[in-house]
């Protein structure tokens, strides 16, 4: 079992930047890939980026490249999504994720946090 608490969301305006931050816990957590998904009101939960468990390798949806950066510090047990040029459409739900599989961490993690709101106004 893997657990996740999420911290860092608040109301920015558009072009700033904002840090999530992501705890996790557990027996499992440090061999675990890590994510980040989202889901805006009224639309699915759409996958954000990951990170490999070594923290070498990374992974971006294409809407947040070149502007969102994942990290992960393992002496701490910590996930951190650093982003940057925050657009309106950025605003959503975000959600810490965890599992061991490449093939499921973007698409269906087994583990989630409780999630963290971040606001981007124009």
């Amino acid at each position: 079992q893997v657990q996740l608490v999420e911290s860092g969301g608040g109301l920015v305006q558009a072009g700033d930047s904002l840090r999530l931050s992501c705890a996790a816990s557990g027996r499992t957590s440090s061999s675990s890939l890590m994510g980040w998904f989202r889901q805006a009101p009224g639309k699915e939960r759409e996958f954000v980026a990951c990170i490999s468990s070594d923290g070498t390798f990374t992974y971006y949806a294409d809407s947040v490249k070149g502007r969102f950066t994942i990290s992960r510090d393992n002496a701490k047990n910590t996930v951190s999504l650093q982003m940057n040029t925050l657009k309106p459409e950025d605003t959503a739900v975000y959600y810490c994720a965890a599992d061991p599989l490449f093939t499921r961490i973007r698409v269906r993690p087994a583990y989630w946090g409780q999630g963290t709101q971040v606001t981007v106004s124009s």
